[in-house]
């Protein structure tokens, strides 16, 4: 056994040690081995040898090929081409003869690799897949299908192309029939395994990929075979839906079984051919309805038919929603049959519901408020309300009303005993009044048929007034639900008016209940009136400051809420929305956030937490220094240890760019002379490590260009062969040549003139010359065009002529024609244009060259070209290949091993 294969091992195994600090040393081992030849052949030999690393080698492998397999045009591969041979050569036969839980990671990882191989760069992959369903052995039967689903299941969101409709051809012609084959097949000899468990399992599982593969190859379009063979297909699913498998019945009360898997993936598939091909589909509808209202209504409430239920009910509605289908439901006796039979029951909380809400709150947050509870009755139930209000407006809500009546009635007289029926009247009005909906926005239209402000005020408002935030929590939530919801439609009053009663269940003990407060404080303070302004001002929450601030740093202390984002975020809003209101409560604000720091630096997990964080402590920032620019010092006393100590010695690679970021923001408030730290710093700045993660990129490029601004004259002339080395892979990279030229701008324009020397400026232009011959695309020139202007206004119009004819005898003559003239137009953005308008002025008006015979017919042109950009909207024309630049573009330097990319949170 090698020692490589040794050294691998050792390290895949300490991935998964409690303690971060050797978790971290062995990924960064891994990290440095992904540049080794051999090294996805070496993870695909351990997994193979069944050892006790094998899953982590998988996983590992998968990882790997997902951050390097992909080709950029005119970049060197971070995997060489006869590693790439022998991967696609092994890892599909080895995919095949594994277990089940390593198929499923290599499976992807042949997914990712056919995403970008085939059909061009691996024809046979089809072929070799499609051969194994004559094996008979449903064990390697479902790798192939495995594989099949992760490879095409893309289809389900890829927008249409040439390149996706010759993709998807070809493999309908390779892969239709065989796998209409195998359906067949296997639904044929279902019979004869019925009492067999294992062998029945092991054919329901094919049956659930095959009708996975089936969506995901219809989704786009309907195709001809399958038209042809549409007989075949739902004749079966049908069949499927009705036939009971006592065998495959679990015990378990949560987890779907394969019999619910199926049922459910059959009624998903009905309902997108009721969706998009019902002309087709109309022979088999009425009886998938009939079928699928039966399974139904006999299905139980218990938490492993969620799925099925929700997709049989989004079946019903798809039917609903198509007006040709109104006389399957427009009858008073089919209303109230869908009433009693569907909607209320599964709109009903349950005890499973309650046990979320109380045991994990973060899954019930999950599936509840973020509006990701697709998947729920509950959600399904809504959508299908909304469908017969949209079809059956009037008689649809008068029929619910009354229900909703009866609950209320049931609730009053024992609330103790009937606050579920509360639960479920809330949830069907807000079904019932909601009719143009927007995540940013709420509902932005209600029924007329429904009085949303007496049941806001008579049902909503009584429940938030209760001091008590242990009575009836989910009732609570329920009504903050119901505000955010409406939030836009309650009006400014009704909103100023409960804000307070929500404030005060920001610290309530249930984590439900106080994470939705912060959510509706959070939304109510975005919304806007009109004319875009916010609705809210900072005079609205002068008065709650002190309450709300104290309130969310009790619940930041609280178990499980420690690093609670909708906390945070909501933290982030207040800051900004109160700005110098709040600068009394600033020490109190930068010492909780500043400890929290401290406290999630031990081991980041929430990345969105994380992100308000950053974002809070720059408003601080902002706002204090604003007022005091002194105050700069003080706050780079509390967080430059935390940076250094924490973080930057420690190497978060999460928290990283935010570090340089914040930096950034403290160095350009500050007024020369800066600290020492700065320059300090600045050396490890240049360390290639850094420039590895494009994460760090533009916080690095912004926090050297406030140190050029602040202090260049410091910078050593060893630095500086360094910051030219850093523009040129910057400039190098297609999807970060943007951030080259933010960073030689800077120098150009903050350095000293004895920093940049005129060999200096003729290397920067042999640079960006040599880029622009080489990998030319629209966003380039128009970033190179803005630079040359500010070149010539920082030096002269002669100076930038001489410097490019120095590169080729008659090049600035070519340069003005080919690529000012030519493209100036392309330049972007106001500011940008004005620049370019400027700068190319003073070229067309001082350039000694341009009052001779020989430039007289490129000062015409020119003279044009700068009146288009006064006169001529933008050319936002973009060449074909250039719309899908990815964003690691970069070669083997430049390695994307960080997918993690903050958002720029400090605005320059």
């Amino acid at each position: 056994m090698g020692e490589e294969y040794k050294a691998l091992s050792f390290h895949l195994g300490q991935t998964m040690s409690p303690d971060g600090d050797t978790r971290r040393t062995s990924e960064k081992f891994l990290e440095a081995c992904e540049k080794n030849p051999g090294y996805g052949i070496l993870l695909l030999r351990i997994v193979k040898d069944g050892v006790n690393v094998s899953l982590n080698a998988a996983i590992t492998f998968k990882n790997f090929i997902d951050r390097n397999w992909r080709m950029i045009d005119e970049e060197p591969g971070k995997i060489s081409e006869k590693d790439r041979v022998e991967i696609k050569t092994a890892v599909v036969t080895l995919m095949l003869h594994s277990p089940e839980i390593l198929q499923k990671q290599l499976s992807e990882a042949i997914s990712i690799i056919g995403r970008e191989d085939f059909p061009e760069k691996w024809p046979h992959l089809l072929d070799e897949m499609i051969g194994h369903f004559s094996s008979g052995e449903f064990s390697i039967i479902n790798g192939v299908l495995r594989t099949a689903h992760t490879l095409f299941k893309r289809y389900r969101h890829e927008f249409r192309s040439d390149n996706l409709w010759t993709e998807i051809k070809i493999v309908l012609g390779s892969f239709a029939k065989p796998l209409t084959d195998l359906f067949d097949q296997t639904v044929q000899i279902l019979p004869n395994h019925m009492n067999n468990g294992p062998i029945i399992k092991t054919l329901y599982s094919s049956l659930v990929l095959i009708a996975k593969i089936f969506y995901s190859l219809n989704y786009q379009d309907l195709p001809e075979f399958f038209e042809d063979n549409m007989k075949t297909w739902m004749t079966h699913f049908k069949q499927l839906l009705e036939t009971d498998v006592p065998i495959l019945n679990t015990d378990s009360e949560d987890e779907a079984g394969l019999l619910e898997l199926l049922r459910s993936q059959i009624c998903e598939n009905a309902a997108m051919y009721a969706q998009k091909y019902d002309e087709e589909f109309k022979s088999y509808l009425p009886e998938f309805v009939t079928s699928i209202w039966n399974l139904l209504i006999k299905t139980g409430s218990q938490m492993k038919y969620d799925l099925l239920v929700s997709n049989a009910i989004n079946y019903l509605r798809s039917v609903c929603e198509r007006p040709q289908y109104r006389s399957l439901f427009e009858k008073e006796e089919s209303l109230l049959s869908i009433c009693q039979k569907v909607v209320i029951p599964n709109m009903q909380f349950r005890p499973s519901d309650l046990e979320m809400f109380e045991d994990n709150p973060d899954e019930y947050i999950r599936r509840d408020m973020e509006g990701s509870d697709v998947d729920t009755r509950r959600r399904a139930a809504c959508d299908l309300v909304r469908a017969f209000v949209k079809q059956f407006e009037q008689p649809t809500t008068q029929l619910f009303s009354q229900y909703v009546n009866l609950m209320l009635q049931r609730y009053a007289e024992s609330p103790d005993n009937h606050w579920i029926e509360k639960d479920a009247a809330i949830y069907l009005v807000t079904s019932l009044a909601q009719q143009g909906t927007t995540q940013k926005h709420g509902a932005t239209k209600s029924n007329q048929f429904v009085n949303l402000m007496e049941f806001f005020t008579t049902q909503i408002v009584p429940e938030l007034q209760n001091n008590d935030p242990t009575r009836l929590p989910v009732l609570k939530a329920d009504c903050l639900r119901f505000v955010v919801t409406f939030r836009t439609l309650l009006g400014k009053n009704n909103l100023l008016a409960v804000l307070p009663l929500v404030i005060k269940l920001l610290d309530a003990p249930n984590r439900v209940l106080h994470t939705y407060a912060a959510h509706v404080i959070e939304r109510l303070l975005v919304i806007k009136a009109d004319g875009n302004v916010p609705l809210m001002n900072g005079s609205d929450i002068e008065g709650l400051l002190g309450e709300i601030l104290t309130k969310i740093f009790n619940a930041l202390k609280m178990e499980g809420s420690e690093e609670n984002e909708y906390m945070m975020k909501t933290l982030m809003r207040v800051i900004s929305l109160s700005q110098e209101k709040s600068l009394p409560f600033m020490q109190a604000l930068v010492t909780g956030l500043s400890e929290k720091l401290k406290d999630v630096c031990k081991n980041p997990s929430k990345p969105h937490f994380n992100h308000y964080l950053f974002e809070s402590l720059s408003l601080c920032i902002r706002i204090t220094c604003s007022k005091s620019p002194e105050a700069v010092a003080s706050f780079e006393q509390v967080l430059f240890t935390i940076f250094c100590d924490n973080i930057l010695q420690r190497d978060i690679v999460e928290f990283i760019p935010y570090v340089f970021q914040v930096m950034s923001l403290l160095l350009e408030i500050r007024e020369p002379e800066i600290p020492d730290i700065y320059m300090n710093i600045f050396p490890h700045l240049l360390n290639p490590l850094y420039w590895e993660r494009p994460g760090n990129i533009a916080p690095l490029v912004r926090l050297i260009q406030a140190i050029i601004e602040k202090n260049g004259e410091k910078i050593e002339e060893e630095k500086m062969n360094n910051l030219m080395g850093v523009f040129q892979k910057l400039n190098h990279s297609k999807s970060n040549d943007q951030h080259g030229f933010s960073l030689i701008t800077s120098m150009i324009e903050k350095m000293p003139s004895h920093k940049l020397t005129d060999t200096r400026k003729s290397q920067i232009f042999t640079v960006l010359f040599k880029r622009l011959m080489q990998a030319k695309t629209t966003k380039y020139v128009r970033g190179l065009l803005v630079f040359f202007s500010i070149f010539i206004i920082r030096n002269s119009p002669d100076v930038f002529q001489q410097i490019v004819d120095s590169m080729q005898a008659g090049m600035f003559k070519m340069v003005v024609e080919r690529v000012i003239v030519a493209d100036m137009q392309k330049v972007h953005g106001k500011m940008e244009r004005k620049t370019c308008f400027v700068g190319f002025t003073r070229l067309l008006t001082t350039c000694t060259l341009f009052l001779t015979d020989e430039y007289a017919t490129l000062w015409v042109g020119l003279l044009e070209a700068l009146i288009g950009v006064l006169e001529l909207p933008e050319d936002k024309s973009v060449a074909d290949n250039e719309h899908f630049v990815e964003i690691d573009e970069t070669p083997g330097w430049w390695r994307h091993d960080h997918l993690f990319f903050p958002h720029t949170f400090c605005s320059s």
